[in-house]
């Protein structure tokens, strides 16, 4: 039993990318509602090995076209369209038997929200008295969209982790829903939309959070797999993300609460695998390099692995800060490069980084690293000439190539473009890049 049940709901699509699904917002928030006294569990319906095949929904019926028969190749991913994780039936009887009075279900990717819709649905059908409340990007973009479905009481949007235990509070002691920051909630008159609430000091919200993962399931290779934030939000303005059309702080925890919070995940591993999940980790030159020791000199014998998946901007790094990242444990740099086009450079928001990429590639190689650069394709009015453009630049360097299929994320600059322009799909489901 419990007094508050966080769901990771299961996602439909034609593949899955375990190491991506470490439910680390869910856990913060799970963390930071046991420190103000509520009961909580956190129930991850993708932590299990459980898939299976069903039809093609018919709103992606388009794709048939392209992938017509099975590939017997062994990068078949793109003919059997499955459910990954617990069924619906399995997590509402998981709901209803949590006995808890709220009940919150995350939905962080427009592509999916449909599954953490249906999570609400079939909870609400067999378990009404709970309250349900559903938080992510999704909602926090399109909370009018979300609200539609009944089986949604309320919406959490920006950081989760105060808004949530603030909702929990009021509604377990009757008091006013309206003083509540960053939730949505029906009233006789319409809608309650508050703006999203963004926390200014994070220190100390997710010391506890690798409690409510199921670890086991999230390793690699045996080693213990770690996400977590060091920082939130970013500086930049990239009209493709969020970020550059909302008035979102940057902000940094401070090394010591970030250390903390590594030695709990960590334990008594003696291999991890840890993932900073930030926007711009390397901002702040003088602060990153404090972390570096700090995991250098506190895991002294113990083999790391430090990656940072979301992309490092290239203008941020220099030969001392690349040393100490190989001295710390990073063996691989994602680096962003968006394109070395500059008309696709201006649509975007973006500067030209081609010459200080190059250069982190010459210390990446000094020191011993490997790099993949990122390049987006398929952004509104970027031709397949100029995709190819970029193809041909990184094949001419010493790097891995990754490419990013752009799509409009809700929120962002690019989705009103792509809006105004009568570009957006007909249903919000084909916002995936297949």
């Amino acid at each position: 039993m419990a007094d508050i049940l966080l769901i990771q709901p299961p996602i439909r699509d034609f593949y899955l990318t375990r190491k991506r699904t470490v439910p680390y917002g869910l856990a913060c928030i799970a963390a930071c509602l046991s420190r103000h006294g509520f009961s909580v569990k956190l129930f991850d319906a993708l932590a299990t090995k459980k898939s299976r095949i069903i039809a093609l929904p018919s709103q992606l019926s388009a794709l048939r076209s392209f992938y017509p028969q099975p590939d017997i190749s062994s990068f078949n991913l793109f003919y059997n369209f499955k459910h990954f994780g617990y069924s619906f039936e399995h997590i509402a009887k998981q709901a209803k038997d949590s006995g808890a009075f709220l009940i919150g279900v995350s939905s962080l990717f427009t592509a999916y929200h449909h599954e953490a819709l249906e999570v609400c649905r079939r909870i609400k059908k067999i378990y009404p008295r709970a309250w349900i409340v559903v938080g992510g990007h999704h909602p926090t973009a399109l909370p009018e969209t979300v609200m539609q479905a009944d089986c949604v009481d309320f919406i959490i949007r920006g950081d989760g982790e105060a808004a949530m235990t603030s909702l929990a509070q009021a509604l377990q002691k009757g008091t006013s829903l309206a003083q509540v920051p960053g939730i949505v909630f029906r009233e006789k008159k319409g809608l309650h939309i508050s703006p999203p609430v963004y926390l200014a000091n994070l220190n100390g919200m997710s010391r506890q959070a690798h409690l409510f993962i199921k670890s086991s399931f999230y390793q690699r290779a045996g080693r213990a797999n770690i996400s977590l934030t060091a920082t939130r939000g970013c500086v930049m303005h990239c009209s493709y993300c969020v970020f550059g059309s909302q008035d979102i702080p940057f902000r940094a925890r401070s090394v010591n609460d970030i250390m903390l919070e590594l030695e709990t995940a960590i334990g008594n591993h003696k291999t991890a695998f840890i993932d900073f999940e930030d926007e711009n980790l390397t901002l702040k030159r003088k602060w990153f390099l404090q972390l570096l020791d700090a995991i250098q000199e506190r895991f002294k014998g113990v083999e790391l692995e430090l990656r940072a998946m979301n992309g490092i901007f290239p203008p941020t790094l220099d030969p001392e800060l690349i040393q100490t990242m190989y001295s710390a444990g990073f063996k691989e740099l994602n680096l962003s490069l968006g394109s070395t086009s500059r008309a696709c450079l201006r649509r975007f928001k973006r500067p030209d980084v081609c010459q200080s990429f190059e250069k982190a590639l010459q210390w990446c190689r000094l020191y011993g690293l490997k790099a993949v650069g990122y390049i987006i394709v398929a952004g509104p009015g970027q031709t397949g000439e100029q995709a190819l453009d970029d193809l041909i630049y990184l094949a001419g360097q010493r790097v891995l190539l990754g490419v990013s299929i752009f799509y409009p994320a809700p929120g962002s600059q690019d989705y009103e473009l792509c809006s105004k322009l009568k570009l957006l799909p007909d249903h919000l489901a084909c916002l995936r890049s297949t």
